[in-house]
């Protein structure tokens, strides 16, 4: 039977409730908190979307979008599970039926927080980006707050966007990709953001066009990258694609060889001023 909005609203209260600032890596202060967990405000910073519509949420006066419902879930660092209480109580289970999934574990936003000397950050299959730590952007210079498909690592390779990443060879990083979205296309053949973009990419870039009605599969992988950093340099790091299995997420690490000059110009990166509106972006 499918839930109203209380039900919806007991939820996420409850499990705003039973987070802290310091368990999603907040800069806001804990001092003069009158109540537990995360305030409305910092639900909202998190999710991106303003702390009054979080507010008609949690009071059953609003009903969330699929694309909102998500990026709530991410926020609060529910479990698989409640994600799909959510999406049950919310309506929007058939929706996400055969997504591509963007639910992010409490595990993986455990390591992202601790990890704090080396840029990870967290795509989904389908290169979306998802999450990523400070060091991340003090190295990328840029944050989730890009629209629509402009944090999408294919999208933004076959519209000339590669950000500060210099790849040594972009023809075959391109069709690394490509290979690799055709694999994730075949195993959520019902995503429906996915199938667009890789329609419009299609209309809109020849190359793409061209690379995708070939035939090769593959996984797009590790391999050393050149970071053109405006204020420290150009930087020459290793950059690891690990997977997490059973969530089908993406993490991507550039890490330094200890004692090297890269390894200095990244401890340079953390004294760089971050801007509090992204601490929590993209080209890799």
């Amino acid at each position: 039977m499918r839930g109203e909005g209380p039900d919806l609203a007991t939820l996420l209260r409850s499990w705003r409730a039973r987070l802290r600032p310091e368990d999603v890596g907040l800069p806001f202060g804990a001092d003069s908190r009158r109540t537990p967990g995360l305030r409305r405000e910092e639900v909202g910073w998190l999710a991106g979307i303003s702390p009054d519509y979080v507010q008609r949420l949690e009071q059953g006066r609003a009903h969330p979008s699929a694309d909102i419902l998500r990026a709530l879930a991410r926020a609060l660092q529910v479990s698989k599970a409640e994600f799909e209480l959510a999406c049950r109580v919310a309506g929007h289970a058939a929706e996400f039926d055969g997504m591509v999934p963007q639910l992010i574990g409490p595990s993986v936003q455990r390591m992202l927080s601790r990890l704090a000397d080396v840029p990870v950050a967290v795509f989904d299959a389908a290169w979306t980006l998802l999450e990523h730590n400070d060091l991340w952007v003090a190295l990328h210079g840029e944050t989730r707050s890009r629209p629509g498909r402009s944090t999408n690592l294919v999208w933004r390779a076959f519209h000339d966007d590669p950000g500060r990443v210099r790849h040594p060879t972009m023809p075959d990083h391109k069709a690394s990709l490509v290979a690799d979205l055709r694999d994730v296309a075949s195993r959520y053949p019902r995503d429906r953001q996915l199938a667009g973009m890789i329609g419009e990419l299609r209309r809109t870039s020849t190359e793409f066009a061209r690379l995708w009605e070939g035939s090769a599969v593959a996984h797009h992988g590790s391999e050393r990258k050149t970071i053109d950093h405006p204020q420290v340099g150009p930087i020459e790091l290793d950059c690891d694609v690990l997977s997490v299995h059973g969530a089908d997420l993406r993490i991507i690490v550039f890490t330094a060889a200890p004692g090297s000059e890269a390894a200095d110009q990244i401890r340079q990166l953390t004294t760089l001023d971050i801007p509090e509106t992204a601490s929590s972006g993209t080209a890799a």
